[in-house]
């Protein structure tokens, strides 16, 4: 098969195609023919070695088609999703013709979209699911703060939230992302500065019901501070870097009655956070009759997996970077 591995930890340009044999299907594991894979953050960080773990493939989601399953647990040609379980940390990921994750992490899935948008789907959709039906718990009429939200995670938990009836406020970087996020149904768009809580609290005095904070510890005591007492924040991104919090002292910088909570989806599968509690047939089909938009931003041919983690790096994706193999 071939395989796009890493010649060493560095910039895009480590990566290259190189000839593998084929992976075989084991106990309690799913052979798939990938079809297409999505681009994510965190691959940027194995390539980079920043990450802690990074097996010599990487990728964290695909979608394709099963090729075989020892147990009998998916018929061979089922068309399927797959994300995380140690995928592209512990094992080797989707950067590949073929790849074997465990079967846990696998969901059967009915439909007629075209691989490549199929593929925009699966990790962005049920990590914002997981956040914000999970963590934080987001009932119709709360105000939630995205930030980050021209990421591709950030646009479908936008879909999802204002779906869920949500008022939803939407943070981005970038002036001429505004437009984006005002067609997908943020209330109101915000641009990312110092000490945005206190816009924030210009509207909400009382503080807003949620926040999803993707840009991570750079802005996360700002976040903490538009929160009002009993609400709740999840961080679940780090577009900001993974430098930690300096110098973090909860006894001074943690407002009280606030819930703070952390989501990584290399939890999926794992004992408690079952990957079949993301409705994702459902998630499917929302994007199929267009509740939830969810095209790719770019589509990039195996060979241009370089030109994906360069726009990935630069801030220039505007939504979720798909490999069609």
């Amino acid at each position: 098969m071939r395989a796009i591995t890493r010649k060493s930890f560095g910039g895009p340009e480590v990566m290259t195609i190189q000839e593998l044999p084929d992976p075989e299907a084991h106990a309690g594991h799913v052979l798939v023919e990938v079809r297409a894979f999505g681009v994510n953050q965190a691959e940027t960080h194995m390539r980079s070695g920043d990450w802690p773990e990074a097996a010599p493939i990487s990728g964290i989601e695909c979608v394709g088609l099963v090729k075989d399953c020892t147990d009998g647990r998916f018929q061979p040609g089922q068309r399927v999703v797959a994300l995380m379980g140690g995928m592209g940390r512990t094992i080797n990921g989707s950067y590949a013709e073929f790849t074997c994750p465990p079967a846990t992490n696998i969901v059967p899935i009915n439909s007629d979209l075209p691989w490549e948008e199929l593929a925009a789907i699966p990790e962005s959709y049920a990590t914002a699911w997981a956040c914000l039906h999970g963590n934080l718990a987001l009932s119709a009429g709360q105000a939630l703060v995205i930030r980050g939200a021209t990421s591709a995670l950030g646009q479908a938990a936008l879909n999802i939230a204002i779906h869920a009836g949500a008022h939803v406020i939407a943070t981005t970087r970038r002036r001429e992302r505004i437009a984006t996020l005002e067609a997908l149904g943020a209330e109101r768009v915000l641009l990312e500065e110092p000490g945005l809580s206190r816009q924030v609290r210009m509207l909400h005095p009382d503080g807003v019901d949620r926040v999803l904070e993707l840009v991570g510890n750079s802005t996360l005591l700002d976040s903490l501070a538009m929160v009002r007492p009993d609400g709740r924040l999840c961080l679940a991104g780090f577009l900001g870097g993974l430098a930690p919090v300096n110098a973090f002292n909860p006894l001074l910088q943690m407002p009280s009655r606030v819930h703070f909570s952390f989501f990584g989806s290399f939890m999926f599968g794992t004992t408690g956070f079952a990957l079949s509690d993301v409705p994702l047939q459902a998630i499917v089909d929302r994007v199929t009759t267009g509740t939830y938009r969810a095209k790719p931003a770019r589509v990039f041919g195996f060979h241009e997996i370089g030109e994906a983690h360069r726009v990935m790096e630069s801030g220039e994706a505007n939504g979720k970077l798909v490999v069609r193999v």
